[in-house]
């Protein structure tokens, strides 16, 4: 049987961080979620989303779904994250390159001046995942995922220290290589 969609979106080439720069805060002040391609209802593009509030009492430093096409980075707010605090995060135009290895994958995003690099090494067996929706994730997820022994994030060639929780915000682990996925509502 067949389960009706209203919005979805599929990636391939997905490299996944959730962080937090000091312990005890609340929620995690870091993610940099993006992928080598991302495939919406409305086209494909590199695209992501990108969270940093360096100092977590004060608003973040940067916000939004970034996409190399303003028309795609536009569908994740109001489709997929419709009813969290990020459905109406801005779109932001990005550059988005992935590399990966045997045991690592990186990211490369400029948006404007600013330049995230992540690498996750270490990777773990991929697995197939599959995530009911809940918290802030409003989706049913499936792919696979290989978790990161070790995660890091340079912001603007400064390396950021990270803490690592054991759940990111999709309900999974805070580190992974996604090689390809699926979230659908």
């Amino acid at each position: 049987m067949n389960t009706p969609l209203q919005n979805w979106m599929a990636w391939d080439g997905g490299v996944d961080l959730v962080a937090a720069t000091q312990p005890g805060l609340s929620m995690p002040n870091i993610i940099v979620h993006v992928a080598r391609l991302v495939h919406t209802p409305v086209g494909s593009a590199p695209s992501g989303m990108v969270f940093y509030q360096p100092d977590p009492a004060a608003p973040p430093a940067i916000i939004g779904f970034a996409s190399t096409d303003p028309k795609v980075g536009a569908y994740f707010g109001p489709k997929i994250f419709a009813g969290t605090p990020f459905e109406t995060a801005p779109v932001l135009t990005a550059s988005i390159e992935i590399s990966t290895g045997d045991d690592v994958v990186a990211a490369s995003i400029t948006i404007g001046s600013d330049i995230f690099r992540t690498r996750l090494s270490g990777l773990g067996k991929p697995g197939l995942v599959q995530r009911a929706p809940g918290g802030m994730t409003p989706f049913t997820q499936q792919g696979i995922e290989a978790v990161a022994a070790r995660a890091q994030l340079w912001v603007n060639d400064v390396e950021v220290t990270l803490l690592i929780p054991p759940v990111g915000i999709s309900g999974g682990p805070a580190a992974v290589s996604a090689p390809v996925g699926l979230y659908a509502r």
